[in-house]
């Protein structure tokens, strides 16, 4: 098989990109797969260090608010129109992949409009308008909830759930995982994390909260602020702390999931779909900078069915240092956040992705 894979942006986007590909690779070592992502963005160098070849658009989002940014959307939008269609020529796909970002709606556009067989994986519970439009050319729609079927019609529709990275480190024994990033034993351990980018908000309230964490001396966090902020609070005073670890970017999410008694974040469905694989105690802080504000409907999705916390932006910071005390102190209540999210995980996403994958290559032989 000759397979494209596109997504990009955020974390959100190109992880599940790259587990698809990943078992894709499994199955069958000679399958060929490449990647089409934005150039300048994430994309251009995590899927390189996955081991898989990309070519790059120029192309960006286009702003919902009255911007000069926008004047060069039509010219970028056909720019990487024109782009996908001499990638696909050149690489022959047997079919393509779309995981979200501006870069996937041109490939996959183009690819539909070609005849290739197509398929888009809706990560979230509310659709984007990229994945809206795409949902009526592409073959296959695969969605991670329930919920967001119900906005597409035509295409065949699979519920797999999300694809998410391979934790294969994630069972250790909680102890073990501390030990290894260098924590106590006999202390709770929370983990907040911003998304791949980081996330200003919740890094301005850890910042602000030196006198309230202060006073935890039964608590260690680990506090990712993304590549952006690092400079910005790796001075602060919280940061300074001796139970805070600040870092730019958690490389073995696997090992700081394992070492977690608390996850604090945002509500991308990628960071969801780990909690439910894992089973973590959560509290989700959606980003109202989204399209659609469609991290309040993918933490909703979770909070109606009890299966964690969410605390709006606007709440901070002292709800947020309510809930973490609340969370941690109540031990028959986190147990039951766990066993509550780890209901909803839909574990075989990234198999059932790749069958309908080599099911639309098969039919069109």
């Amino acid at each position: 098989m000759r397979v494209i894979c596109s997504g990009g942006g955020t974390g959100g986007h190109i992880f599940p990109a790259i587990a698809v590909a990943q078992e894709l690779k499994k199955r069958d070592p000679f399958t060929e797969v490449l990647f089409i992502g934005a150039k300048r963005k994430m994309e251009m160098s995590k899927v390189p260090k996955a081991g898989f070849k990309i070519e790059g658009l120029w192309i960006s989002g286009y702003q919902r608010h009255l911007t000069y940014k926008n004047l060069s959307f039509p010219f970028k939008l056909v720019s990487s129109i024109l782009r996908s269609r001499s990638i696909i020529r050149d690489f022959r796909p047997d079919v393509v992949a779309g995981f979200g970002g501006f870069a996937s709606g041109a490939a996959l556009w183009t690819a539909s409009k070609m005849g290739i067989p197509t398929l888009i994986q809706e990560q979230n519970s509310y659709p984007g308008v990229t994945n809206k439009i795409l949902g009526k050319t592409v073959s296959t729609v695969c969605t991670a909830y329930q919920e967001s079927m119900k906005y597409f019609n035509g295409p065949k529709l699979v519920l797999t759930g999300n694809p998410v990275r391979d934790f294969d480190k994630a069972n250790i024994q909680d102890s073990d995982a501390r030990r290894s990033m260098g924590f106590q034993n006999d202390k709770k351990t929370i983990i907040i994390i911003g998304g791949s980018l980081g996330a200003k908000s919740i890094n301005e309230v850890l910042r602000h909260g030196v006198d309230q964490i202060r006073k935890w001396d039964d608590v260690q966090i680990i506090w990712q602020c993304g590549a952006a902020y690092y400079n910005t609070y790796e001075n602060c005073a919280t940061a300074k702390l001796e139970q805070v670890r600040l870092i730019e970017f958690i490389e073995d999410m696997d090992i700081a999931y394992a070492a977690s008694d608390l996850v604090i974040c945002r509500a991308g469905a990628l960071t969801i779909s780990e909690l439910m694989i894992l089973g973590k105690a959560a509290i989700l802080i959606p980003s109202p900078n989204v399209a659609e504000d469609h991290q309040t409907k993918n933490a909703k999705a979770i909070v109606d069915k009890d299966a964690a916390v969410m605390i709006k932006d606007e709440e901070m910071p002292e709800r947020l240092f309510f809930e973490i005390r609340r969370v941690l102190d109540d031990v028959d209540f986190r147990r039951g956040l766990q066993i509550e999210i780890k209901a909803l995980a839909l574990p075989n996403a990234t198999s059932m992705i790749v069958d309908e994958l080599e099911l639309l290559v098969k039919n069109k032989i």
